[in-house]
């Protein structure tokens, strides 16, 4: 038992190592692309890379969800789920490339745009590879060779792009930097495939490929849905508008992106703790979600105040070309606070064995999601495209929030009084920053101590929060 735990510490360890670093590095490639590109190449970059994410399903027919539960519970066939995947990778990467050039063609884009794509799904196959090696060390509980292989792609894309920006190479420079980052970690994660577990090889067995497409299409459809919800704002935009828009709408998503991080370290920090502390209650999930939604709320509502004042600066840090882009982050900073709470509504319903309810939620939001893009942008481009993306996330919540009451899961008004207290502070803070009228850096120092202080004058922590908070801060 001691051993299970001491694995599951490390494995939860090396993650979150992982994708701390991953989102500090993002975030300084991010505005460093940014700032090299300009908004309209930015634009392209972010089309190819939503382009090549979108068509991914068919790069990888959910087989590598499907890899991990098989192998965890049939070590013995191992070498024959990992050879054949690689081999029917390899039919499954001509259909991928086959499929995007035909769509692309029909959409009549350019030569230049159309080579650019090509090059980003070259680079989503080299993923799917990292993906296959993914699910044995999943299935092995060794995560640690899946977070040396992310440190190396985050490390190797973080140098080039550095080293890029110093000549005249473009999009096409970045592009390589990215694919570069992506074939040295796929180096490394044979080397530790063949060193730790079984040495993969080429291995043809066409009956087998039936049996893993059958047993992935499921696992497929649901990426499906998750892929175009996510990403086919970008390619809309660039097909409905211009590049130079949806580069405007990229640069405002990354940095909605950037407070994901939130998210990881809360789920790595707070999780743990009230398992600690609440394991002989048997509404432990309850728990969790309520508790969930509290903190991630106090977190990401004054954030998206204090964006709504400030959107413009903090879009700044990309440079003058991008300055339209502050609107756009006003809009979609709210995404955030519904992102993050639809995520605990997510992790419940999974929780509660609803999986399929919640590939039916972002199923229908997928579908609105569209229909509203069609709508809104002709007529406002990347601010109706942004309009979307927060409807879109509250419809979620709304679906989500009745799947959680059919399941006599849903929180009492308990929650209801803390989000009130929690929209109360938030409304002084805004009411303060509009009357003092800061500098952004004197702004944000004001903002924590005005938010906070109305949090506690609130009564917004109870005892069990202050018994979190005393347990993580070791007192």
């Amino acid at each position: 038992m001691a051993n299970k735990v001491t694995t599951i510490f490390s494995n939860m360890s090396w993650l979150m190592i992982s994708q701390i670093l991953t989102s500090i590095c993002a975030f300084v490639w991010t505005i460093l692309s940014a700032r090299y590109l300009g908004p309209s190449e930015y634009g392209i970059f972010g089309t190819a890379v939503s382009i090549s994410s979108i068509f991914g399903v068919f790069a990888t027919f959910g087989v590598f969800t499907y890899l991990v539960r098989a192998i965890s519970t049939d070590f013995e066939n191992e070498d024959k789920y990992i050879n054949d995947t690689l081999s029917l990778k390899i039919f499954l990467a001509f259909f991928y490339l086959a499929l995007i050039l035909i769509t692309l063609l029909v959409l009549g884009w350019n030569r230049y745009v159309i080579g650019i794509c090509l090059l980003y799904a070259i680079e989503y196959l080299i993923k799917t590879y990292h993906d296959v090696f993914f699910s044995s060390f999943q299935a092995h509980e060794e995560i640690k060779y899946q977070a040396i292989t992310n440190i190396i792609i985050t490390i190797f894309t973080l140098v080039g792009i550095v080293f890029v920006t110093f000549t005249d190479w473009g999009l096409l420079g970045i592009t390589a930097a990215y694919l570069f980052a992506n074939f040295a970690a796929l180096i490394y994660a044979t080397y530790a495939m063949r060193a730790h577990f079984i040495k993969p090889k080429l291995q043809f067995d066409f009956s087998f490929y039936k049996v893993l497409l059958k047993a992935g299409i499921p696992f497929a459809l649901t990426g499906l849905f998750y892929t175009i919800y996510y990403s086919i704002d970008i390619v809309m935009i660039t097909q409905m508008s211009t590049t130079y828009n949806t580069g405007l709408y990229n640069s405002a998503y990354k940095l909605i992106n950037v407070l994901t991080l939130f998210y990881t370290i809360y789920t790595a920090v707070i999780f743990p703790v009230m398992s600690k502390l609440f394991k002989g209650e048997k509404d432990l999930l309850a728990l969790s979600f309520v508790k969930s939604i509290k903190y991630l709320s106090i977190i990401t509502i004054p954030i998206a105040v204090f964006t709504c004042f400030y959107g413009t600066d903090l879009i700044g840090i990309y440079g003058a070309e991008f300055i339209e882009a502050g609107g756009v982050l006003k809009i979609l900073i709210w995404t955030v606070c519904f992102l993050f709470v639809n995520g605990a509504c997510s992790m419940i319903l999974n929780a509660s064995h609803e999986e399929y309810s919640v590939t039916k939620i972002y199923s229908i939001a997928a579908v609105f999601n569209v229909g509203l893009n069609l709508i809104l942008i002709p007529k406002y481009s990347v601010y109706g495209a942004s309009v979307a993306t927060v409807l879109s996330e509250i419809l979620i919540l709304i679906l989500e929030l009745y799947m959680i009451k059919r399941i006599g899961q849903l929180p009492d008004r308990h929650l209801i009084y803390d989000i009130l207290k929690i929209c109360g502070a938030s409304l002084i803070l805004a009411i303060a920053l509009y009357a003092l009228n800061l500098n952004i850096w004197v702004a944000m120092a004001v903002s924590i101590v005005v938010y906070f202080a109305a949090i506690i004058l609130l009564r917004t922590f109870d005892q069990e929060d202050k018994l979190i908070v005393k347990q993580i801060i070791g007192r």
